[in-house]
């Protein structure tokens, strides 16, 4: 199924909206940072706020779009581990908040596939 024109620019600000939040906000991203990973979480929040910008970037524009796309949906496979963190780390927090937490994860399925039908829509076999 062909994908709207805007599909890219949609996700792009998906990516840069998150990556702005890093940013502004990196304390509530540095608690969902594996511990296994070295290094400090702040140092995780704000390459993983960059790697975002910059996806949006690529994303944004047609040239590097497909490379941008493929990407992407790595990235996305990439922070799941987080996510599981963060499910995990909040279970024990109101309902609504644990559901939020839970809810994230079947997301990410969604978004490495948006991400891949964007890549596939400029021409590649991704």
């Amino acid at each position: 199924m062909p994908r709207s024109p805007r599909s890219p620019l949609l996700l792009a600000g998906l990516l840069a909206t998150a990556g702005v939040a890093h940013f502004a906000a990196p304390r509530s991203f540095d608690a969902t940072i594996p511990k296994a990973l070295p290094g400090k979480p702040r140092t995780w929040t704000y390459a993983s706020g960059a790697v975002e910008l910059a996806l949006a970037a690529g994303l944004a524009m047609p040239r590097t779009r497909q490379t941008a796309a493929l990407a992407t949906a790595a990235f996305f496979v990439g922070v799941f581990p987080a996510n599981v963190k963060m499910a995990v780390d909040w279970r024990h927090r109101p309902t609504p908040q644990k559901a939020a937490a839970l809810g994230r994860l079947p997301l990410q399925l969604p978004l490495v596939l948006w991400a891949r039908g964007i890549a596939k829509n400029e021409g590649g076999q991704a």
